[in-house]
């Protein structure tokens, strides 16, 4: 059960504290519950609820009516706008509200719903990733547990494999062949998966070693295959030290082009790795993918 701050639902909502607050006094829209110390706090059920008026007040309904539709009129309205709406909010808030009650059927809806609008790799850049963002919060408030994230990481990576496996198998010209992996007990795998879907629908080779990886396993695969570049993610906090496990993964390397991606590379100093690049977002992918083709 989620425990939140007014300032989580003005973070996770885009409404603002202090309209919260008046919806509260005039309307009863949602009551907090509040600590000895008289501090509002609110649950899961309390979240989705704004969430869900929050999405109909900024598609024109006014909060005066919301407030008199009853809990099962306001989700009937919320499928009317989702289903209809171009923009991408209410895709991503309602992936919000079905990872919090885990269902698989609500989010299978309303993902498939926007990639059959705009095709799967739009959906998962224009909805998927800004989703991401928003559980990215709920883990910073502690209102998104271990179950909730593996839930919906497993959603989205069987989304990401079939949609893999219809790519065409055919090679572009030129192709080059990159080799993907994780380091040793890295598991977010979402972010390497999808990387090698944009790949293969760009026409180049992918070597997919998949999760925890340790460096000396790598040479094996680095001798057979020769890829042209190896790419990673480093998300979780890598045993000894990020700076000393790149100096080691170098030398495995030797002159090959290695990318990384992920969380614990803000503090790298690249410069100091000559043959080691920094990808800060997916675009960099794209754009490395436009230079291997000028």
């Amino acid at each position: 059960m989620g425990n939140y701050s007014i300032n989580d639902l003005e973070k996770l909502s885009g409404v603002k504290a202090h309209t919260i607050r008046i919806w509260e006094k005039r309307f009863k829209i949602i009551e907090p519950s509040r600590t000895e110390t008289n501090f509002r706090y609110y649950n899961d059920e309390q979240l989705k609820k704004l969430l869900n008026i929050s999405l109909l007040n900024n598609h024109g309904y006014k909060i005066s009516k919301i407030a008199g539709l009853s809990e099962s009129d306001i989700c009937t309205e919320v499928e009317k706008v989702a289903s209809g709406d171009k923009s991408y909010d209410a895709q991503i808030e309602q992936l919000v509200v079905a990872m919090i009650e885990m269902s698989e059927e609500k989010f299978e809806q309303h993902l498939d719903n926007q990639i059959l609008k705009d095709g799967f790799e739009d959906a998962m850049l224009q909805v998927v990733y800004p989703f991401f963002d928003k559980v990215g919060l709920l883990w910073q408030t502690g209102n998104v547990t271990p179950a909730q994230e593996h839930f919906i990481s497993n959603l989205i990576r069987r989304k990401i494999i079939v949609a893999i496996d219809r790519l065409p198998k055919d090679e572009t010209k030129g192709a080059k062949s990159f080799l993907l992996f994780l380091p040793d007990g890295e598991m977010h795998e979402i972010g390497l998966l999808f990387t090698k879907y944009i790949l293969r629908k760009n026409g180049h080779k992918v070597i997919y070693l998949g999760q925890s990886m340790p460096n000396k396993y790598l040479t094996d695969a680095l001798d057979t295959r020769k890829p042209d570049y190896l790419l990673t993610y480093i998300t979780s906090p890598i045993e000894g030290g990020i700076h000393d496990y790149l100096k080691d993964l170098c030398q495995t390397c030797k002159v090959l082009p290695v990318y990384i991606a992920g969380m614990q590379t803000c503090d790298v100093d690249f410069v100091a790795l000559k043959n080691v690049h920094c990808i800060s977002s997916v675009a960099d992918i794209y754009s490395l993918l436009q230079g291997i083709k000028n």
